[in-house]
């Protein structure tokens, strides 16, 4: 499969063509046809295989496209780079929905949900959330047995599984972190914690590349490089203005959940790490717009949407970095990924509504029974071939050991589970 093409520059078209282009404007067709393109935000490499009105050469329309574009843009500035962005009617919807929590209706039906299971969804979240991340930089492991490792609490065999449990733990901490203002000594330190056991050389945990010898590339072509990232000399210079650029809320108003998205461009743009960039700029976005007060984050896995369209998450970034800077591409990409995850979280919600009016008929109809009781033995229903173990029930409750240990032995006193012990371990199956 090749690689994009890389646009054109407006200048350089309209240093040759000008007039040509310019007369285009009055032709109502090809003036439909732009602002078409630019609803859809529609980059080179997809309108050089379009069919144009009136075979009208393509690099002429591209130049009225990026002059429209022109015209609306917001920008600011970074280390002497300038990066822009737009703000399309479907983005200011998207926010909207941020910024009211998803017009009220997901706060809502988290409430009908009992704090228990609100925090089992948490877990699961952040669970989803690493083990995605991991596969978005090459673990290979399935999502069940990934799941698998993260609730029994295994120890990894491999790389793939230390990255996932080095991932959860580092997830696990970000709540908690939502108060802290981001300074380098915190990013290193969640580069050492996401990182942990799974670079070929350990001393590159948690320190800044010191080499040039990075560059990144499309993997769908050997050899094709369409960014070189900065000298590894700038690089404590351009972290410490990364640091700045979050903390500072003050000058021209960025959006929160565009700020995040941005955050998470940066790394990539100035990869300061030898390897770990794409997972350490996912954590720094889920810090980002949790500190923010966007609340909802902590209950998407934003990651698990991106690795069903790990080339279009590719693309987000090439077609970014090669139109100039325009973080429209990548803006608009993690925009859908964030709608889609939110979509999963109202499925999600209906679900456990359902479950959890299931769970208290089962109450009703067993005696000496709690809410977190009659929910584990509705799972043992669920799968009735699956045998469990206290340290899953403790990792999917959110429970302590003795607390899990006990709801097991009372449902099997009750004569609803059956303890076996297999290979010194006490195993717990539906009767």
């Amino acid at each position: 499969m090749k690689v994009p093409e890389k646009p054109k520059k407006l200048l350089d078209i309209l240093e040759a063509n000008s007039e040509q282009v310019f007369r285009l404007l009055d032709n109502k067709t090809v003036y439909d046809f732009i602002i078409k393109c630019n609803q859809d935000y529609i980059p080179w490499d997809k309108l050089r295989y379009k069919k144009c009105p009136n075979n009208i050469n393509l690099e002429h329309i591209w130049a009225l496209i990026k002059l429209f574009r022109s015209q609306q843009y917001k920008s600011f500035k970074f280390n002497g780079w300038t990066f822009k962005y737009l703000l399309l009617n479907d983005v200011l919807r998207k926010l909207h929905l941020m910024d009211k929590g998803a017009a009220g209706h997901l706060e809502t039906g988290l409430e009908s949900v009992n704090t228990e299971g609100k925090s089992r969804y948490i877990i699961g979240s952040l669970m989803e959330e690493a083990i995605a991340s991991s596969q978005l930089e090459g673990a290979v492991t399935t999502r069940k047995i990934a799941k698998e490792l993260l609730r029994l609490k295994k120890k990894p065999r491999n790389c793939s599984e230390q990255m996932i449990i080095s991932g959860y733990e580092t997830m696990q901490k970000i709540p908690k972190m939502k108060d802290k203002t981001l300074t380098l000594e915190t990013i290193l330190e969640l580069h050492k914690d996401i990182t942990k056991d799974t670079l070929r050389d350990k001393n590159d945990e948690g320190r800044f590349r010191d080499t040039n010898d990075i560059i990144v590339g499309d993997p769908l072509e050997y050899g094709k490089i369409y960014h070189i990232p900065p000298d590894y000399k700038k690089i404590g210079g351009l972290m410490e203005e990364f640091c700045k650029f979050a903390s500072n809320d003050d000058g021209e108003f960025i959006h929160p959940v565009i700020k995040g998205i941005t955050l998470h461009f940066l790394i990539g743009y100035i990869h300061p790490f030898n390897d770990g960039n794409g997972r350490t700029a996912r954590t720094i976005f889920y810090w980002y717009v949790l500190s923010r007060g966007y609340w909802l984050f902590e209950y998407m896995s934003v990651s698990r949407i991106i690795l069903r369209s790990k080339r279009k998450y590719g693309l987000a970034y090439f077609y970014t970095e090669t139109d100039e800077n325009d973080l429209t591409y990548f803006i608009n990409y993690n925009l859908n990924a964030i709608e889609n995850a939110l979509h999963d979280m109202e499925a999600y919600i209906r679900k456990k509504q359902e479950e959890y009016s299931e769970v208290l008929n089962l109450i009703h109809g067993i005696k000496d029974i709690n809410l977190r009781q009659a929910e584990i033995l509705k799972e043992f229903m669920n799968t009735p071939e699956k045998n469990f173990v206290i340290n899953e029930i403790m990792t999917t409750y959110n429970v302590a050991y003795d607390t899990a240990r006990n709801d097991l032995l009372h449902l099997t006193e009750l004569g609803y589970l059956e303890k076996v012990k297999i290979k010194n371990k006490f195993i717990f199956k539906l009767l």
